[in-house]
């Protein structure tokens, strides 16, 4: 099963939020790692702004970030049809441009969930469940994958 990150959890996991959040986000992450991990490259270009801008890291800090997220996963791009059904999803259900494009993007990717939480947790799309894995009632099937995944 495919599971997308939107930019918040890759910032977390950089540290962006502190130590406790940091934790947490890298234990969520290494609990899906038996799954096939999604990164839309609109995360990654968000991933790098909230790295230079918020969290004062070097540009080149910031890429080498973007390369190893990047390669942790699949990568899915913005083609000229991820753009379209964004802004599809947008017009329809009043996202953001930018947050419809990483929605969309795991659409495309075949992402059964998109992890955010920014987001409207428990919003479904084109088969794209939004759930925010950092609440303690986590969506169902986040909760299976990662009580399946086990201790790393």
């Amino acid at each position: 099963m495919n599971v997308a990150l939107d930019t918040n959890v890759l910032a977390y996991a950089a540290g962006v939020n502190g130590t406790a959040k940091k934790e947490e986000a890298l234990e969520l992450i290494q609990g899906l790692a038996g799954e096939m991990l999604v990164v839309p490259v609109q995360a990654l270009g968000e991933l790098f702004n909230v790295l230079v801008r918020k969290a004062g890291w070097t540009r080149a800090e910031a890429v080498g970030a973007v390369l190893r997220w990047s390669e942790a996963g699949a990568t899915v791009e913005t083609t000229p049809s991820v753009l379209f059904r964004a802004l599809e999803l947008s017009s329809r259900h009043q996202f953001g441009v930018w947050d419809a494009v990483i929605a969309s993007a795991a659409a495309e990717a075949g992402c059964r969930l998109l992890l955010s939480e920014d987001l409207q947790d428990g919003f479904v799309w084109r088969g794209v469940i939004i759930a925010n894995p950092f609440i303690p009632a986590k969506h169902p099937l986040l909760r299976t994958i990662l009580e399946n995944a086990g201790p790393h």
